[in-house]
């Protein structure tokens, strides 16, 4: 299926979709990354939610500096073209921080005006293998019940270990997300198989959606802000479309900078948002379970309060009440 995909005289065209804020470095490193992929159709849309870093100047400068054909574009320009962009890379200012789904949306009704068959959501701190996309797309084509396909994510400063195998599991009585393989060594072949009977969701920091996934089933819920976009996505697809995994499809992902986290650790902002999505979800989807989900919070805020955490106790609180 590869070199079918790869030697078609009309490849799928397909975009790569980027969302920055204040992480021009990372951002620059994963734009280095996919000038070296293998996918012989593909535009890069790279977000930026209002960064005060001058990230918008260093992208423009990048792109000069190799050659790359560029175009900027305001928000609301590019959620209402008309036109087909052509160039290699699409810089769309979003003005401010609309959080991960509001940011990525905007790339996303881009998308929408275009005609992309794929749009592959990649965080900006990862770096990929060349035939990382090639992949994605090849386990698609091969079963168009996949609406949204995963990759292996790989630690990038401890490559050997797994972040996560295509994505995780949900606990539906506490709200409470699971990685597939977390922390494992990293060892090929692995059982897709496997993976797909545990799966029930795609890990946002790789994620391949097909037009008609987009089309059928919408946007990503802006109102999480932050965490459980994506297990969102998949909830509302189930019945309508599978999800898939392309193991041999190798991410590197330096996990939450955007976000301030080191790997492990948690800072106050990603706890308040972590609970408020998560209660969310939970009252959306699984209300009857809303007294679990209130009585694990509860137990974890102690915890806090008693190891000295002040700070994510206080966070924890706020999310719960903010939710």
């Amino acid at each position: 299926m590869h070199q079918n995909i790869v030697s078609q005289a009309n490849p799928l065209r397909a975009a790569v979709l980027l969302l920055n804020w204040n992480g021009w470095r990372d951002t620059l490193e994963c734009l280095e990354s996919l000038r070296s992929l293998d996918y012989p159709n593909v535009q890069i849309i790279l977000c930026d939610n209002g960064s005060s870093d001058n990230s918008l100047q260093h992208f423009v400068a990048w792109a000069q500096q190799h050659a790359v054909s560029y175009r900027t574009l305001l928000r609301h320009d590019a959620e209402h073209t008309t036109n087909t962009v052509h160039e290699k890379l699409i810089i769309i200012e979003n003005g401010e921080n609309l959080g991960f789904a509001g940011g990525n949306n905007v790339g996303l009704r881009f998308a929408r005006t275009q005609a992309f068959e794929y749009i592959w959501l990649l965080n900006t701190d990862t770096t990929v293998k060349p035939d990382a996309l090639t992949k994605l797309i090849a386990e698609v084509e091969a079963n168009p019940k996949i609406g949204m396909c995963g990759s292996t994510l790989l630690y990038y400063h401890a490559p050997d270990t797994v972040q996560t195998l295509c994505g995780g599991r949900i606990n539906r009585r506490t709200g409470e997300p699971q990685h597939i393989g977390a922390f494992q060594k990293f060892q090929q072949p692995i059982s897709q198989a496997e993976v797909l009977k545990q799966l029930d969701y795609v890990m946002g920091a790789s994620m391949l959606i097909s037009r008609k996934f987009l089309e059928e089933i919408g946007l990503m819920e802006e109102r999480y802000f932050l965490y459980y976009e994506e297990i969102d996505w998949a909830e509302r697809a189930k019945g309508k479309f599978e999800l898939g995994y392309a193991p041999e499809s190798i991410v590197y992902h330096k996990e939450g900078r955007s976000v301030g986290n080191q790997p492990k650790t948690y800072t106050p902002t990603s706890v308040y948002y972590m609970t408020r999505s998560r209660v969310m979800f939970m009252r959306k989807f699984f209300p009857k379970q809303l007294p679990r989900v209130y009585a694990r919070l509860f137990i974890s805020v102690v915890g806090q309060i008693a190891r000295g955490n002040w700070k994510r106790a206080v966070a924890m609180v706020k999310g719960l009440l903010n939710a």
